[in-house]
C-alpha cells in the first residue's frame, strides 16, 4: 500500500515546496499582483517587526517602521537578485530604515571599543545567547544587555541569533566581508555573556 502511494506521488509530481511557493508568489508579486505581495507581507512582516522592535526598543516605532519597509520593498522588488534571499533582504532594508529613524532624530552611534572587547575574550563559558533566548525569566535582562551593543553589532547578533541567516547572508545585509560578520558576531556574544554573568552565576 505504501508502495502505491509513493508510485502515484511519482506519477503526479512531488508537491511544490515552500520555497517553490514563495518563488511563485514573488514573481507574481513583480508582475503586479496584490495578493501576492499582501501574502508576502503576511509571511515576513513578524520577523522583520521583530527585528525593528528589537532595534528601536519600541514597539509602535517598529510598526511604523515595518510599514515603510514593505512599501520600499514593493517598489523595490525587480531589485532583488536572489529570489530565495526574500528574508534577509527585507531585513536589510528594514535597517536601512531603522538606521534613517536614527539619523533623522539626531542620536549619536557608538563607536566600537576594540580595547573593550579584547579584555572580555575569556568571560563565562555558559550559557549561550541562544540559551539566554529561550529563558522568559532573563528576557527582560537580556534585552537590556542587547541594547547596550553598538548598533552594527547588535544587528548582526539579531540576524544571527534571532532569524537564523547564515553568516554570508548577513554579510550581505550588513555590507560587510565575512571576516568582519564572524568577529563582530563573535565579539556580540562575549559582550553579552559579560552583561549578563552576575545574573547567571548565581542560578541553580
Amino acid at each position: 500500500m505504501a508502495l502505491l502511494s509513493a508510485v502515484k506521488m511519482v506519477l503526479a509530481g512531488a508537491p511544490p515546496s515552500d520555497m517553490d511557493r514563495e518563488r511563485a508568489l514573488l514573481r507574481r508579486a513583480r508582475a503586479g499582483d496584490p495578493a501576492a505581495f499582501r501574502t508576502l507581507f503576511e509571511r515576513h512582516a513578524p520577523a522583520v517587526w521583530r527585528f525593528l522592535r528589537d532595534l528601536l526598543r519600541d514597539e509602535a516605532a517598529a510598526d511604523e517602521a515595518t510599514q515603510e519597509t514593505f512599501v520600499r520593498a514593493h517598489g523595490r522588488l525587480g531589485a532583488l537578485r536572489d529570489e530565495d534571499r526574500l528574508g534577509s533582504w527585507l531585513l536589510g532594508i528594514a535597517r536601512h530604515v531603522y538606521l534613517e529613524s536614527r539619523r533623522s532624530r539626531g542620536v549619536h552611534v557608538d563607536v566600537d571599543d576594540e580595547e573593550h572587547a579584547s579584555r572580555v575574550e575569556a568571560v563565562l563559558p555558559t550559557p549561550t545567547p541562544e540559551d539566554l533566548l529561550l529563558d522568559r525569566e532573563l528576557e527582560g535582562l537580556l534585552a537590556e544587555a542587547l541594547g547596550m551593543l553598538r548598533e552594527e553589532r547588535r544587528s548582526a547578533l539579531l540576524l544571527r541569533i534571532d532569524h537564523g541567516l547564515p553568516y554570508e547572508e548577513i554579510a550581505s545585509v550588513m555590507g560587510w566581508s565575512l571576516q568582519k560578520v564572524k568577529n563582530e558576531i563573535h565579539r556580540a556574544r562575549l559582550q553579552l555573556r559579560e552583561q549578563l554573568a552576575a545574573h547567571v552565576g548565581g542560578r541553580p
